[in-house]
């Protein structure tokens, strides 16, 4: 950490913690920075002949902030220029040099460069398995649209060729589809897997499983599930049937069972909905940022390994402590 000068001590002296404040030193006690700095230290570049590269772990520190926060590569140096208490997180003075947008932008080509979104993804659950969050044998799927900007007003003068439209209810969009795998008694994603939004969500559901599942929760999107799924007579599968179906039903009695049924299916299903309110409400990513399918589910399998972080921050934080993020 670099010293602490003047303006970093009078600004660590004044009295109000915001709320970001409060968020970065939660992220602070709650992300393993040894794992993650382990993983990516092989294929960052090394101290030689030409400019010393930042330290990995502010610039990791960086480009969290910059999903956390959903900033574009210069916005996020504009953001570090602005906000002390963000180069307080990166742990860079405020006499430090600032990396510069070219250098947010490599820093995750090379997360995308070299698959490591994934990885992070697992190396966070098997981190949070160690505390005793681990994932069990019932897992939830559920899908969301990420819609994605439809002007042709660009170079080739075209939409993403690999983003398409579909339509739900009397609504269409535009854009791609995050599918998430989630387990039951946690809540903590351990798959995700991106398509075009006019993929059909139950062709995913093989992808979605870890393969140790008993329990399979999921909406009336995935009737038919077992069809994709080679060990399907192994799981007990717990779809939501439509609601048509149920109307249907004429023995008034039979027709209440089944709603009482299909309501204990729901309460147990909702809680996959939570990562996706983390990711769209709670970061801000309400629409892709960048061009075609790659790019954007790194960011996308990025920003649900900090959902999971962030669900279970309150059994990670120590009962004690300041929430101040402290110089080093």
């Amino acid at each position: 950490m670099d010293q602490l000068t003047f303006g970093d001590a009078d600004f660590a002296g004044k009295g109000k913690l915001t709320r970001k404040e409060r968020f970065l030193a939660e992220m602070e006690q709650v992300v393993p920075w040894s794992v993650l700095v382990r993983l990516i230290a092989p294929v960052y570049p090394a101290a030689g002949n030409g400019r010393r590269p930042y330290p990995l772990e502010t610039m990791l520190r960086v480009h969290l902030m910059q999903n956390w926060f959903s900033l574009s590569d210069p916005g996020m140096e504009d953001a570090l220029y602005d906000m002390p208490a963000l180069r307080q997180f990166a742990r860079l003075s405020s006499l430090a040099a600032i990396p510069d947008e070219t250098t947010i932008l490599n820093f995750r080509r090379r997360i995308e460069e070299y698959e490591l979104a994934p990885e992070i993804l697992a190396r966070v659950n098997r981190h949070l398995a160690r505390k005793g969050l681990a994932i069990k044998h019932g897992t939830m799927v559920d899908a969301t649209i990420i819609d994605a900007p439809t002007s042709t007003k660009n170079a080739d003068r075209e939409r993403d060729p690999e983003m398409h439209q579909t339509k739900k209810g009397q609504q269409y969009y535009f854009g791609m589809k995050a599918h998430i795998g989630a387990d039951v008694d946690t809540g903590l994603v351990h798959t995700v897997v991106t398509t075009a939004a006019n993929e059909a969500d139950v062709a995913q559901i093989e992808e979605l499983l870890h393969g140790k599942e008993t329990r399979v929760h999921g909406d009336a999107g995935y009737l038919g599930a077992a069809a994709y799924v080679k060990r399907a007579k192994k799981i007990e599968w717990k779809i939501a049937r439509r609601r048509s179906q149920v109307e249907k039903i004429r023995n008034a009695r039979e027709r209440l069972r089944a709603m009482r049924q299909e309501t204990r299916k729901a309460q147990v299903r909702a809680r996959v909905e939570h990562p996706f309110r983390v990711v769209k409400c709670v970061f801000g990513y309400a629409k892709t940022r960048f061009k075609g399918l790659a790019k954007n589910t790194a960011q996308i399998v990025t920003l649900f390994a900090l959902a999971n972080l962030y669900a279970v921050r309150r059994q990670l934080m120590p009962k004690t402590g300041a929430l101040r993020p402290q110089f080093r």
